[in-house]
């Protein structure tokens, strides 16, 4: 389930940078020790990525990281199951067309998705939809961030936090109107059983190759293409939660240093987690983040 808090994540960008990375140092404004600020990616192929020297140099300084969700935390990803399904009993057959809905069916029956489809079609279209989005990926050795940037955190004995509950997050998609997320599968359907050359294939692979190339503009040219109307929940999706983050950070890094990773969509733009520190009175400059499998490079 954990792309879909990638299609939440970056959902949105709003400010061009002519600085191609995902890491970027927080100092300044009293801070004892300098943080460190990630963007992740939810799902890349293991064989095309590999965390830098510089974001390992940056754990290794570290306290504590913090992700968005505390993804060692069992107690509590078993504690939300039951909250990934819609409400009032709702399923995906009261949201759409008899047609509609066998060709969804039919498609994640070919798919053999994790869930029997019984399941699939009582959960949030959301959460359906990132079970399709995983299966869609060229490799089997899918890898997500936050289980790598985790993976390096226990090596270096360093402590791995949440800044959120997976409570809330699912919580988010109750907000959505169930009927929007149920066209934005079908259309996910659609795109992926057709042989266009903007299938959802394609588009995911080229979403990939931006964040491998760490080119925030061309992530905000894809993610802008959104029409299925979820880019009307940006506000919901994205910046209520940078506020957030940012009001609750500064009380997080004043005694200790942090590797904060989260999202690639929640750092640029005015309302971004990268600007929003900056008018806090922190310094945010951008650390080269060289994260392709080739000899090391400088550390920090």
């Amino acid at each position: 389930m954990g792309f879909v808090f990638s299609l939440a994540t970056t959902c949105a960008f709003s400010q061009n940078t002519s600085n191609n990375t995902l890491l970027w140092k927080i100092s300044g404004n009293n801070l004892v020790r300098p943080s460190y600020l990630f963007g992740t990616i939810h799902m890349l192929c293991a064989d095309d990525i590999q965390l830098s020297d510089s974001l390992k140099a940056a754990i290794k300084k570290a306290d504590k990281v913090y992700l968005e969700l505390d993804m060692d935390n069992i107690f509590e990803m078993l504690s939300v199951m039951g909250k990934m399904k819609m409400r009032n009993d709702t399923t995906l057959a009261d949201l759409l067309t008899a047609q509609q809905y066998d060709s969804v069916k039919t498609y994640f029956k070919k798919q053999n998705t994790m869930l029997p489809f019984s399941v699939v079609e009582t959960y949030k279209p959301m959460l359906a939809a990132s079970l399709l989005m995983q299966g869609s990926m060229d490799c089997t050795n899918e890898v997500a961030m936050e289980q790598l940037i985790m993976k390096e955190a226990k090596a270096q004995g360093k402590g791995v936090k949440g800044l959120e509950t997976m409570a809330f997050q699912i919580s988010i998609f109750d907000s959505i109107p169930y009927g929007i997320q149920a066209k934005q599968l079908l259309s996910l359907v659609e795109q992926t059983d057709s042989d266009s050359s903007d299938s959802a294939e394609d588009e995911f692979r080229e979403m990939s190759e931006a964040y491998r190339a760490q080119n925030l503009d061309t992530l905000e040219a894809i993610t802008k293409r959104d029409d299925m109307g979820i880019a009307n929940f940006t506000d919901l999706l994205l910046y209520k939660r940078n506020a957030n983050w940012a009001q609750k950070l500064p009380g997080l890094m004043k005694d200790q240093a942090l590797v904060i990773a989260v999202g690639a969509g929640h750092l640029p733009g005015d309302r971004g987690v990268i600007n929003l520190l900056r008018k806090a009175g922190y310094k945010v400059e951008p650390i080269r983040n060289d994260m392709s499998k080739k000899p090391p490079q400088k550390q920090l």
